[in-house]
Order: C-alpha cells, then sequence, then structure tokens
C-alpha cells in the first residue's frame, strides 16, 4: 500500500495494489491480446518467426526462438531442440526413443524430440527425480547422484 498526497484537496488517498499473476502481451493482426504464460504449451521456430501455441488456438509472432526462451525460462519454459520450447506444466511423459534421443509427450498428446544438445535441459522439468536411475544418465541428473556420494564419510578403512 502507499499514498498519494492530493494537492488540490489537501488529502491523502491511498491505494492497494495487489500482485497480479503473470501476464504476457502479444501483438498479433493489429491488437494486443494478453494472456498467462501457463495457457502456453509450446513454442515452435518456423524461418524467422515462432508459433506461439496454446491448447485452443496458437499465434505467429515475428520473434526468435532464443529471445522467446529467454522471456519464458522464468515461467517454467524448457528449450528441448533448437526450434522448441515447451511449457513444463504439460510434459507429462519422457519416453526413450530408438534412435537414442528421448522424446517429450505434453498433454494433449503433442510429442517433441529432444535433441542431445538440449538432453540436459530434461533435469529442469522436475525438482525431484525418483527411480530415474540410468534413464536420464547423462543428463546432469546423475552428477547431482555422484557428488552427493563423494561427500561421504567411509565408515571404515582398510
Amino acid at each position: 500500500m502507499f499514498t498519494i498526497m492530493n494537492d488540490e484537496l489537501g488529502t491523502n488517498a491511498q491505494y492497494v495494489f495487489r500482485k497480479q499473476p503473470p501476464r504476457i502481451a502479444i501483438k498479433t493482426k493489429g491488437r494486443i491480446l494478453f494472456f498467462s504464460p501457463s495457457d502456453v504449451v509450446a513454442v515452435e521456430a518456423q524461418g524467422n518467426y515462432v508459433l506461439l501455441q496454446r491448447q485452443c488456438d496458437s499465434y505467429l509472432l515475428r520473434e526468435s526462438i532464443s529471445k522467446m526462451a529467454e522471456n519464458l525460462r522464468l515461467y517454467g519454459f524448457v528449450r528441448i531442440h533448437r526450434s522448441v520450447l515447451v511449457n513444463s506444466a504439460f510434459v507429462e511423459e519422457i519416453q526413450p526413443c530408438a534412435t537414442g534421443d528421448p522424446a517429450v509427450r505434453l498433454k494433449g498428446g503433442r510429442k517433441y524430440t529432444v535433441t542431445r544438445t538440449y538432453k540436459k535441459n530434461l533435469t529442469l522439468l522436475a525438482e525431484s527425480w525418483i527411480g530415474t536411475g540410468r534413464f536420464l544418465a547423462g543428463c546432469g541428473a546423475d552428477h547431482h547422484q555422484a557428488a552427493n556420494r563423494n561427500d561421504r564419510v567411509p565408515t571404515h578403512s582398510r
């Protein structure tokens, strides 16, 4: 809450501003649309444009995928391919593929391949990984487990 002095009336007016949930604004077809980043499922690069996909519609914007990744990182978006960002809240499953590159399946059934360059970003999809073992080997998850093993004090010596 803060106070504004009204010089004309000589009174103090108090205004309460509540923190609004985050919203993003996009300019499309001569108008500006506002919606929550949590409504965005994925962002796909298409040449000099990106396709911002929601569950019910999509918007083509003149923006680079790198700039979108930078702007949406704070809202849980993870880059899984040089041309794809996914909203981590929509990821339901990581599936191994015959090619060695995993795929992510999103709510609604969309599937995207995760390339080797961005495979380490899979660890950003969850705050805790339980029972993933060797599936995430090389993604960075085992790195944390190895660090913890090195911190242990041996219980006996030879």
